[in-house]
């Protein structure tokens, strides 16, 4: 598929990086325009028209999450920018801080400008050293030049932004871990509701999205709301959505293409297909935290809705690609390691469940195990199912409960000679 990048449209342009440079590629017309013609609520309105939805993972409508801001002028409000990319296999927001951090904060500005915000945060991971100096430089700039600050452009709208470097920790990558973090406060889920729109950062209102949905903002009041709704799958999957190749593929990357793209173009056309003489086992769809899909799934549609019809989700679109050479159960175990180092602990059942099936499928995997206990991984994750405050749980047993449906002969082969069946 022929495909002209609109959020990576700047990539392999350095120089826009500068902000001269990204005014020259047509940078901050979208704030301009939002500004100095439009009211808020208008503002608000074209992104909802548009359907723009969450790039983080749920997929949750942008311009909805943004009108469940109270339009009480007294309250202070906030706009949170989450980057702070963990999720094993994806690596877009990185790529957009790199080629064009100032895209991220003509985002930031107009989110904030439709929401009556004047102070906004930026929560980077701590590893991104190098993405939170260009974009603290590209803050900074766009301060000089009268994009941020008081009277920007000549209204009365103020906007400050303050770019805040977490440690590290998967599990700021849960909105209200991240708010807790932000505050000073260990990083930990808190029980909704209320949710951030009415109680959030410092107790306020608040709004929290993603570096990608975030840089999609400006092209949708430049363009209008029916050009982005051309692109995709019209009328809730509708948009460009950068995709992340990993695994046994050729060519490992990322790649923007329209919101719909089949699993099979991805991997055999822009991934370059598999390594010579291996055939495809398995592929994640939306990071490690999705159900795991077999080649019979190769040509669905890679977005919200039909994924999540097929038991699977899309989640932050990092496709994880697994080949006959890869053993199913020492895959999953490590996934929920992962999944387990990364658990806060505040709650049990993620706290526990995490625990019992890291020890569990160790016995699996090392042979020492029971046809039983296969089971009696299934039976940990159906208890623990539904019963966590965030969705860190749900992500550690979506992929481990898929693999033992779809590849229970893996773990059984492993119980019985104790080695992998490859």
């Amino acid at each position: 598929m022929s495909f002209e990048p609109v959020l990576l449209r700047n990539a392999g342009h350095p120089e826009v990086r500068d902000i001269d440079g990204y005014l020259a590629r047509g940078g901050y017309q979208g704030l301009t325009k939002a500004v100095k013609e439009l009211s808020p609520a208008q503002v608000i309105e074209m992104v909802k028209s548009s359907g723009l939805r969450g790039r983080g993972g749920a997929g949750f409508p942008t311009g909805n999450k943004w009108s469940f801001i109270p339009a009480d002028p007294k309250l202070t409000r906030y706009v949170v920018c989450n980057a702070d990319e963990s999720e094993p296999g994806t690596f877009k927001d990185r790529a957009l801080l790199q080629a064009d951090p100032h895209q991220l904060v003509e985002g930031i500005a107009i989110a904030s400008y439709a929401i009556g915000c004047q102070r906004a945060f930026v929560y980077m991971r701590g590893e991104f050293a190098e993405e939170a100096d260009l974009l603290e430089r590209a803050i900074g700039q766009a301060m000089e030049k009268g994009y941020l600050g008081r009277k920007i452009l000549g209204t009365d709208f103020a906007l400050e932004i303050t770019l805040f470097r977490g440690a590290g920790a998967y599990i700021c990558g849960e909105e209200t871990a991240l708010l807790e973090s932000l505050e000073g406060k260990r990083p930990m889920p808190r029980s909704k509701p209320p949710f951030p729109a009415i109680a959030g950062l410092y107790a306020s209102p608040t709004v929290v999205n993603n570096v990608e949905t975030l840089v999609n903002v400006p092209h949708i009041i430049v363009n209008g709301p029916e050009w982005y709704a051309s692109i995709g799958v019209p009328p809730r999957n509708t948009g460009p959505k950068i995709y992340c190749l990993s695994g046994l593929v050729k060519r490992p990357g990322w790649v923007e293409l329209p919101l719909g793209v089949t699993a099979r173009e991805l991997i055999e056309e822009h991934g370059g297909g598999l390594r010579e003489g291996r055939r495809l086992k398995a592929f994640i769809p939306g990071g490690s935290s999705a159900a795991l899909l077999t080649p019979e799934h190769l040509d669905t549609p890679m977005e919200y809705d039909t994924l999540m019809k097929i038991g699977s989700m899309l989640g932050s679109a990092g496709v994880i690609v697994m080949d006959d050479s890869v053993c199913i159960p020492h895959a999953m175990l490590r996934t929920t390691e992962f999944y387990y180092h990364e658990s806060c602990g505040k709650c049990t059942p993620c706290r526990e469940g995490t625990f019992w099936m890291v020890k569990v499928l160790s016995r699996i995997v090392d042979g020492a195990g029971t046809s039983e206990d296969i089971d009696r991984v299934l039976a940990i994750c159906e208890m623990a199912h539904n019963n966590a405050l965030c969705a860190l749980l749900e992500g550690a047993i979506a992929p481990l409960t898929s693999s033992i449906h779809l590849f229970r002969d893996e773990f059984e082969y492993h119980v019985r000679h104790g080695r992998c069946p490859t």
